[in-house]
């Protein structure tokens, strides 16, 4: 780790569930940063939350030595430029944009559509679970046989693409779907076994009742708003 007073007056604003809050607590996990976790009711918005990301109100947010920082994927390229060693992101400037590019496939594509067809029924969802399959249909192909995105280690892509490996799961069972058939993607199945079982990752997961509780309660919301 290095030396100095960078991990002094670092706190991490989060709400339990949230896969875009995992993902900066495993990016710091993977530095050796230490940090405060500070959990955060996203439902009663406390005024720490408020004050911290007025415009948006959301969650995760890094607050280093009283600067906060809002949104996951800016958070953890922060983490890259502050504390350089073990770097979550390329060190080449095509294959960093590379790394970029997928961060966005993640939430956009993946996250976006995966996630409605937990909060859809009928033909919506219908979409929704044939837009997620043609999307780990891409990401099978990109990630190939290699072990992680990142190659041997786990990097910026795969700390973006981890609530496939833990979260998708849950949704699957809540929906009463499938998206991720590891006979249909195996190297995705491959990837998700060795993303949950890095030390980093697996001591820091929520259990699955508890997930697939919120979930199924999130669910029922979504569906009586329709």
């Amino acid at each position: 780790m290095e030396k100095g007073n960078k991990n002094k007056g670092v706190q991490l604003v989060g709400f339990w569930v949230s896969p875009f809050v995992h993902r900066v607590k495993w990016g710091m996990k993977l530095k050796g940063i230490e940090f405060e976790y500070i959990e955060e009711d996203i439902f009663n918005r406390s005024p720490l939350l408020s004050q911290i990301n007025p415009v948006t109100g959301k969650v995760p947010v890094l607050v280093h030595d009283g600067n906060p920082l809002p949104e996951s994927s800016i958070i953890l390229e922060y983490l890259d430029e502050v504390w350089s060693h073990a770097p979550l992101l390329p060190i080449d400037a095509y294959q960093r944009a590379q790394a970029r590019f997928w961060s966005k496939f993640a939430d956009q594509k993946v996250l976006e559509s995966a996630y409605l067809s937990v909060c859809s029924k009928g033909e919506i969802q219908e979409k929704a679970v044939k837009d997620a399959i043609g999307h780990l249909e891409t990401l099978e192909e990109e990630l190939g046989g290699r072990r992680f995105f990142g190659g041997d280690t786990i990097g910026h892509v795969d700390l973006m693409m981890g609530f496939i490996a833990y979260m998708l799961p849950v949704w699957e069972e809540v929906a009463a779907v499938t998206i991720l058939d590891a006979l249909k993607f195996p190297n995705l199945a491959a990837w998700r076994s060795n993303f949950v079982d890095h030390p980093a990752i697996k001591g820091d997961l929520p259990s699955k009742d508890e997930v697939f509780t919120y979930f199924q309660w999130r669910r029922e919301v979504h569906l009586q708003r329709i």
